[in-house]
């Protein structure tokens, strides 16, 4: 009998590190349950999801008795306990375009700080940000968009290594803070972004139901920071 998959992510589904770890659960084909933890209300930090979790981080892949937090190294697990080629590759199979791919997953989630603050999630699927960019904002965001054009192929390929990977997803969802709040994109890179945005997988995340307002204890407890920039989201 099959280890149950469960899946711990947040119930407002706006983190870019759970839409991660649910298109990789759903690109590899593998049966899973997704569990809303609510971290404006601290149901990580109770000890029935921070000990087995051990960071207490979401969000956290509970495999059978076995359970890993950080989206990055659930990647990795799950690329391990569901191999190529039986199941599908999350990570490019030629070693280079491999640690290309796991450096700018990397760059996506240390980088780039002022332009997560300043267009957080909550402006891509709740209200649209109204402020323009600070200057520090706009700096990250001519970054964002210069990585992605020194990645983004031409014509004829619509991955960044000649398939898809994790990393496209995570590269459309950093562009789509830009994308979605009304910021010019590079022709190219706008339709390589919105390429993937349309990809069944993450259409699954995009499209979830969520609640129709940001509920009030998460402005309290977050005083207006996003979520997916607070300890608990990783």
């Amino acid at each position: 009998m099959a280890e149950r998959l469960v899946l711990h992510g947040e119930p407002l589904w706006i983190s870019p590190y759970v839409c991660s770890s649910f298109v990789a659960l759903r690109e590899k084909g593998v049966p899973f349950e997704v569990v809303d933890v609510a971290t404006f209300h601290l149901e990580h930090r109770r000890p029935e999801y921070r000990d087995p979790s051990v960071t207490a981080k979401v969000p956290a892949l509970s495999h059978g008795e076995f359970w890993l937090a950080e989206s990055s190294a659930i990647a990795e697990y799950l690329e391990e306990a569901f191999p190529p080629p039986a199941y599908p590759r999350l990570f490019p199979e030629e070693r280079r375009a491999r640690a290309r791919a796991r450096q700018l997953m990397a760059w996506l989630r240390s980088d780039l700080v002022a332009l997560r603050q300043e267009r957080p999630t909550t402006t891509m699927f709740y209200d649209r940000a109204m402020a323009p960019l600070s200057p520090a904002g706009q700096l990250a965001a001519d970054e964002c968009v210069r990585v992605a054009e020194s990645l983004v192929p031409g014509a004829g390929s619509a991955f960044l290594f000649g398939s898809w990977c994790l990393a496209d997803t995570e590269l459309a969802f950093m562009l789509h803070r830009l994308i979605l709040n009304g910021h010019d994109v590079p022709e190219r890179v706008r339709a390589y972004a919105t390429a993937q945005w349309d990809r069944p997988s993450l259409r699954a995340y995009v499209e979830h139901p969520r609640p129709a307002t940001v509920p009030r204890e998460y402005w309290e407890l977050f005083g207006g920071a996003p979520l997916v920039t607070t300890p608990a989201q990783r």
